[in-house]
Parts: C-alpha cells; structure tokens; sequence
C-alpha cells in the first residue's frame, strides 16, 4: 500500500508540473531557492558582531589593563598575549577538522557549534575581566581564560565563516550578504570600542607621577612612599568598570546568537557540490594548500592583517603615553570605528565597480600617509581626530576585502577539484590560523619591546624609549607590512575577469548538474 501511494503521488505531483509550461517552473523554483531576503541577510550579518566586538575590547584594552589594572609585569603579559593569541590560532584547524567530521542535524552542521559554544564563551569573557584576589597565580588565571575563551569563540567563529559558503549558491548573493556581514561587522567594533571605552573611561585609572630625578631603579622604591589607599580605591573603581563592560558585551553576544540561530537556515549545497560521507580533512588540507590562488591570497593579507592589528594592540597605549592623550584615546578609538562603519558601503560599491585586486590597492595602501602623520607631527588633539576619521576608512577595507575575497577563492577550488568536496571550513580556518598566530607573535613581541624598553606599570609618563617604541609599532611597522603585503598581492591571480569566468562555469556545472538530476527522476517516474 505504501508503494501504490508514493507512485500515485509521483504521478498527481507530474501532471500538476505538467500543467505550467517548462519556462515557468525551473526559473521560479531556482529564484526562490537561491535568492535571499533582507532580513535574512540581516540575521546572518548580526552573527559576525559577537567576534568582533569581544575582539575589539580585548585587541584595544587587553595589553593596558594587563599592565595598568591587573598590574603584570610586562614579560607575564607578553607571554599572556603571546600564548593566548597562539593558541586562538592552533584551534581554528582543529575546529576546522572537526567541523568537517560532524554529520549533518535538523539544524545544520555549522549551527549547533555556534549554538551550544555561546554561554560557556560569555562565561569565559567575563572572567578575563576580572581580577582575582589571590596573591600568586594571577599569570595562569588570565592564561587559562584566555586560551578558554578563544577556543570557544573559535567554536563560535570559524563555522559562523564558513555558513558563508550554505546560505547561498549565487556568488552575487554570498557578496551582497558578506556586505551586510562586514557593515555588522565594523559596527560590532563600533559597540565594542565605545561599550569597553565609554564604560571604561569613566573611571580613571590611577597611575603614579615619576620625579625627574628618579631612575627605573628607584621608581619601585618610590611607589611606597605614594599614599596608597587612594591609589587602591580608584583601582578598584576601574576593575569594577572592566566588569561591567565584560557583562554588557556577553549580553550583546547571547543576543547576537540568539538572531543567528532563528534568522538563518543552512541549506545544503546541490548535489555536484555535496558529500553525504565525511571528507578526508587532511587529504582536503593538503589540496587546500597546493592551491595557488589560496596561498597568494592569505600571504597578502596575512602582512596587511598583521599591520593592522600591530596597530590595534599598541594604538591605545600609544594614544595615553605618547600622545598623552589619556583621558581621550577612547574616543578616538571610537572615531576611527565610526568612520569605517560609514565606508563600509562605499567599499561595497567600490569593489563592484572596479574590482576586487584596485580596491585592495587603493584601500588599503590609503592609511600609510596617515600612519607617517600621526607620528611625525607634533601631539595635537584636532590633527589625531582627523588623522583617526582617515584612517578609518583604510580600516573598513582592510575588514571587508578578505572576507569578500575568499568565496573567490574557494569557487576556483571547486572548478580545479570537482571531486573534492566539503572544504569551506578549511579554507576559512586556515586563514584565520595563519593572520591570529602572527598577531600572536607580533603582539607578544611588542610588548616584550616596551618591557626592554623600561615600560613603568602604574606611570603616569614613560621614558622616550617607550614613546620611541611604541611610535615604530603603530607607525613604521606597520607602514612597511602593508607595503609587502601590497606587493606580494600582485601575484594573487583571480581579478575580475577570471571571477566572471569561474560564475558561468559553476553555473553551467549546476545547470548539467539539475539537467542530468531530472532526467534521472523522469527516467524513475517512467519505472514506476
């Protein structure tokens, strides 16, 4: 009985098909599969604010409270900030492979990682923000929850990136969506810059005037001369403010997942394009990195990545001492994330009118003469404003490019390698691998840098080695990294013409695809 009901409802299905003339079945059918509404681009997008904004509190604020709050030495936070951001990087791999051994689930393969990694993820934050009373092990506090954190935002990040890839098969829709995603994006730095620096700078941190006769040596001698429960009650006032930042971003961040996890449906890839058995995650590594256009790709931006986030995690300590604008570098912190909110469209329509590789160039290469500027003249509050509004338009390229690029990237992968599917994940892991342990490297290294170079905790001033210091690492450093990232770019080889021909050809694969998927239901049908 089973049997006569299905093929009674192959045949009632077939003669209502056969009702419309073939020129208006297929087309509809394709458009309300693979077009995207407004809102659901918009739930996508909000799902990348989490990332960013707990990225944004901890890139700009976690080297200064380490060192003026929590009050490490700065070899123990270099290894903090060394440790934990390489360890942030190892993950991405192995959240990668494991992504692409997990079956697919009623609600999508990506989905329950993003889903179930949130609460314990917020949890994490917070205790990142919070001093413990304990008079010994305050390093391996911070260390654990910070290596905890990441590896569950990891949890959160890497199939969010991927998802990229199963909310759509139009390559116009996936860029429109990634525009969406990238404006979310910046605001979500926008809402952690000015949550973490608002509430933040409210309270002023404490710090210890150095006379100008003291030496390094005697400063710590003087620091007990200092009327200290002044000095405790203000520093406890600024924990508390940290605290209450952590809180707000982890609301935003359940919030964020909640809207992701209702507003999006993970949609299978077509037949051509999907394995029901896991894939080999190593064997697909290995094709993965013997992809020419990938490797180009990730070498560029892994220099121009590292310069920005050079600039990230100096910019507020440079912003205090050097510049001594101490109760100010919030916003101007603020500034540069609200200017590269507002650019973000006009990057969009940049792209789309004269491609990808001239956006980079021209993008990019824009924040150089204001790097060079903010140091070379002399501190002025006014001039650092408009330097910051600048360069924030540099920032929004930097954020939009990569992600943007990288769906390229991986449709030429599937034109070269037919058979080999399921590989989003590693794609978009790897990536994120190689840019967070260099900022690893280049974080740890930079504050390892202020340390030799006599960094004071609790100062009020720095000696002009810091200042010096502190002027390569946001300025001629990064400088000279966005130049080789520039010009290892030009052997990246899919401009837009290659980027047309990858779209007819992955739409003709499809269409051969769905033409010989019918043929063999008709050819079903007629068995029946």
């Amino acid at each position: 009985m089973a049997g006569g009901g299905g093929a009674e409802r192959v045949r009632v299905g077939a003669a209502a098909a056969g009702l419309l003339p073939p020129s208006c079945r297929q087309p509809r059918r394709r458009e309300s599969r693979e077009r995207l509404s407004v809102c659901s681009k918009l739930c996508y997008a909000v799902g990348g604010a989490p990332y960013q904004t707990t990225g944004c509190a901890l890139g700009f604020f976690l080297q200064i409270y380490l060192l003026d709050v929590a009050q490490l030495d700065p070899f123990y936070a270099s290894i903090i900030l060394f440790v934990g951001r390489a360890w942030d990087a190892i993950t991405d791999p192995m959240v990668g492979f494991f992504i692409s051994k997990t079956p697919w689930t009623r609600f999508g393969r990506l989905m329950p990682w993003i889903i179930f990694s949130t609460p314990f993820a917020v949890i994490s934050y917070f205790l990142i923000w919070f001093v413990p009373d304990i008079s010994t092990g305050q390093v391996m506090w911070y260390l654990i929850f910070y290596c905890i954190f990441q590896t569950l935002v990891t949890c959160f990040h890497v199939p969010y990136s991927a998802l990229t890839m199963f909310i759509s098969r139009e390559q116009s829709e996936r860029d429109s969506a990634t525009a969406y995603r990238m404006t979310v994006e910046v605001l979500g730095t926008v809402l952690g810059t000015a949550i973490q620096g608002q509430i933040v700078g409210k309270a002023v941190t404490p710090c210890i005037e150095t006379p100008p006769f003291l030496s390094e040596t005697n400063f710590s001698v003087a620091i007990r001369n200092v009327n200290m429960t002044h000095y405790t009650g203000s520093l406890a006032d600024t924990r508390n403010a940290y605290m209450v930042a952590a809180g707000v971003i982890g609301g935003l961040y359940i919030l964020c997942a909640v809207i992701l996890s209702v507003g999006v449906r993970e949609k299978r890839e077509s037949s051509e394009l999907q394995s029901d058995e896991p894939v080999s995650f190593f064997r697909g590594l290995k094709l993965v990195m013997n992809h020419g256009a990938y490797i180009k790709l990730i070498t560029g931006f892994l220099f121009t990545s590292l310069a920005f986030m050079l600039l990230e995690g100096n910019f507020a300590l440079f912003c205090t001492y050097t510049l001594g604008f101490r109760n100010e570098f919030q916003n101007i912190l603020l500034a540069i994330m609200l200017s590269a909110t507002l650019t973000i469209p006009f990057w969009q329509w940049f792209l789309t009118r004269f491609g990808k590789k001239t956006a980079v160039y021209v993008g990019i290469s824009s924040a150089v003469p204001f790097l060079i500027t903010v140091v070379v003249l002399d501190s002025n509050l006014v001039v650092t404003y408009i330097v910051a509004v600048a360069a924030g338009i540099s920032v929004a390229a930097a954020f939009l490019l990569p992600w943007s690029m990288l769906p390229d990237v991986i449709d030429d992968f599937k034109l070269q390698h037919p058979e080999s599917r399921g590989h989003e994940a590693i794609f978009f892991s790897f990536y994120v691998f190689f840019t967070k342990f260099t900022s690893g490297v280049s974080l740890g290294i930079s504050t390892l840098s202020l340390d030799f170079a006599g960094y004071q905790t609790r100062g009020c001033s720095q000696p002009s080695e810091v200042n010096i210091t502190l002027k390569l690492l946001v300025s001629a450093v990064p400088v000279g990294l966005i130049l080789l990232g520039l010009l290892l770019f030009k052997l990246y080889p899919i401009d837009e013409e290659k980027r047309r021909e990858n779209k007819k050809a992955l739409q003709d694969l499809r269409e051969e695809s769905n033409s010989s998927s019918e043929s063999d239901s008709t050819e079903l049908a007629n068995i029946v």
